[in-house]
């Protein structure tokens, strides 16, 4: 099936969540892209919300559709939020490592009552694979140890660099990221544990408890999976 029809499923199924005067939070991709089209189309028709999120790209498309975006830091609790990701399987774990926005992610992720991933069904599966790398976020000076750390259980880091620019990829706090690729984890929720509990390391990309709900488009429609 067409990819921008499964985003339109998904879209519509998720306004179903939405509720006058909600702040929503919202992450980056083509899912929340089509989501902000229709959000923007009942907002003409009368519907209030304010939206919050880390991503410039997001937030540029709300302000374009007249969508009223607030700043995080004034913000202490969100009534839903919204996300796509790579990959999240049957325990609720998710790979998000594309854009490189994971940390302020998971900070909407904790600030909202509930965090819902938008996919289409190919990107359910029983279990995480290693296809895409972890993206860790790292304080600069941590680079060496990190690598050190990760390479110990078995990851082969990359520090992300910038077609734009020389050198590495900086964040919008300042920190370096780092892809580290994984031929087998047999425990993402340990994983997960060991790389956050590594001195400098900000945050992963690896999603292990914030998630309470799949929005999940297919051929027939499109189906809500809650956590159990």
């Amino acid at each position: 099936m067409d990819a921008d029809e499964l985003r339109r499923r998904c879209a519509q199924e998720t306004m179903k969540h939405i509720h006058n005067k909600d702040i929503i939070g919202l992450g980056a991709g083509r899912n929340i892209a089509c989501l902000i089209n229709h959000l923007s189309e009942e907002i003409r028709k009368g519907l209030m919300v304010s939206v919050v999120t880390p991503s410039l790209n997001t937030k540029e498309l709300c302000l374009n559709k007249g969508i009223e975006v607030i700043e995080t830091y004034v913000v202490d609790e969100i009534d839903i939020a919204f996300d796509g990701c790579g990959e999240v399987d049957q325990n609720f774990y998710a790979s998000k490592s594309g854009g490189g926005i994971h940390t302020k992610e998971k900070l909407i992720a904790a600030m909202s009552r509930e965090y819902i991933l938008l996919i289409d069904e190919g990107k359910l599966s029983d279990s995480l694979s290693c296809k895409y790398p972890v993206s860790l976020e790292i304080i600069k000076d941590s680079l060496s140890y990190v690598t050190r750390c990760v390479e110990k259980v078995g990851g082969a880091p990359v520090v992300r660099k910038s077609s734009n620019k020389d050198g590495y990829t900086i964040t919008d706090d300042g920190n370096y990221l780092i892809d580290v690729k994984f031929s087998e984890v047999p425990d993402w929720k340990s994983l997960n544990d060991y790389l956050n509990s590594i001195n400098g390391v900000v945050g992963t990309s690896l999603f292990t408890k914030e998630i309470t709900k799949l929005i999940v488009a297919n051929e027939h429609g499109a189906r809500v999976i809650s956590r159990q």
